[in-house]
């Protein structure tokens, strides 16, 4: 019977995993693991875990026994694999030999702004997990390579923290997202194409502009003269998200700039982005960012100044 035989229903024990990123404006924690030669240990000593964010690993040397809900594989140096959000799985050290390798887990909803929030559903996971990719890394080894060395080089950034190492890091991680977006042979990500999305521009645009106001899915259905059921398929189908969900994603960033940025209390905020229920605004921004409005203020505005206060002086 073999490893996956044997272990397929144990995952039903899982633990749920919290992430403590290590900047909180980033979404992400990445971190080295280096085990000493002559110990090996059995995937079966070792729990179930899972966690909301994506989660990467790059080896650098040795091999990384890793065992998911419905697979398992040993990755060697240069290999990288991605596991999901939320998907349970394990790993070990399956020889004897030293093991060197990073592990990057991070929330990539986090990672889209206006620009790019249109391939946001690609990347969102509704319908399956993220481990579809791992196809690109057996069948296409330039990509490999590239993911391997954005990986490896968030990790530097993230380590040496030098002046601006947040744009550093943001921009490589999109230029991964865009890296896996393109080389999908296979289209698994579900990515639509422009004709869609610009035929929804007009109801993208709606919403950038009313988010202040009440919001209806009547409303955007007139803009595209389509009938109610089909303009919600429709939206869906080609955002990866329904258009409610939609619109309280753009309040929820909305807010988040003006808790960031502005001396607005809570409550005027909620109402700034057309929430006037504020158990509703609570809720919403909770299942967001795991963390009350409040309390994500505090937390950003921390690090900012712990950011700012570390940088260098420049004298006059």
């Amino acid at each position: 019977m073999s490893l996956l035989e044997t272990n397929i229903d144990t995952h039903s024990d899982a633990i749920n995993e919290e992430v403590i990123y290590q900047n909180p404006l980033l979404f992400l924690k990445i971190w080295e693991i280096s085990l000493e030669a002559h110990y090996s240990n059995v995937v079966e000593k070792h729990p179930w875990h899972y966690h909301k964010e994506v989660e990467f690993l790059a080896v650098i040397e040795g091999h990384l026994g890793v065992q998911s809900k419905g697979d398992y594989v040993v990755l060697g140096p240069g290999d990288v694999m991605v596991l999901g959000a939320s998907q349970p799985h394990r790993s070990h050290k399956p020889l004897t030999e030293v093991l060197h390798y990073v592990v990057l887990q991070i929330d990539l909803s986090k990672h889209f702004d206006q620009s790019t929030m249109p391939y946001l559903y690609c990347f969102s996971e509704l319908t399956q997990p993220l481990d579809i990719l791992n196809y690109i890394f057996k069948e296409n080894e330039s990509a490999k390579r590239e993911t391997h060395a954005f990986i490896m080089e968030i990790f530097k950034e993230s380590q040496t923290r030098m002046r601006g190492y947040e744009i550093a890091v943001s921009s490589t991680i999109k230029r991964m997202m865009l890296l896996l977006l393109r080389s999908d042979s296979r289209n698994v990500l579900n990515y639509t194409g422009e004709s869609e999305l610009n035929r929804l521009r007009p109801v993208l645009d709606y919403v950038n502009e009313h988010l202040n106001d009440k919001l209806c899915v009547e409303d955007a259905c007139t803009l595209l003269n389509l009938s109610y059921h089909y303009f919600i398929k429709y939206f869906k189908k080609s955002m990866g998200i329904s258009f409610v969900d939609y619109v309280n994603y753009k309040r929820i960033k909305r807010s988040e700039l003006l808790l960031l940025t502005s001396e607005l209390s809570i409550m005027e905020v909620s109402y700034e982005v057309g929430i006037s229920n504020m158990a509703q605004f609570y809720k919403l921004f909770k299942r967001h960012n795991q963390c009350s409005p409040r309390k994500f203020k505090q937390r950003m505005r921390s690090e900012s100044k712990g950011t700012m206060e570390a940088m260098p002086q420049i004298k006059s």
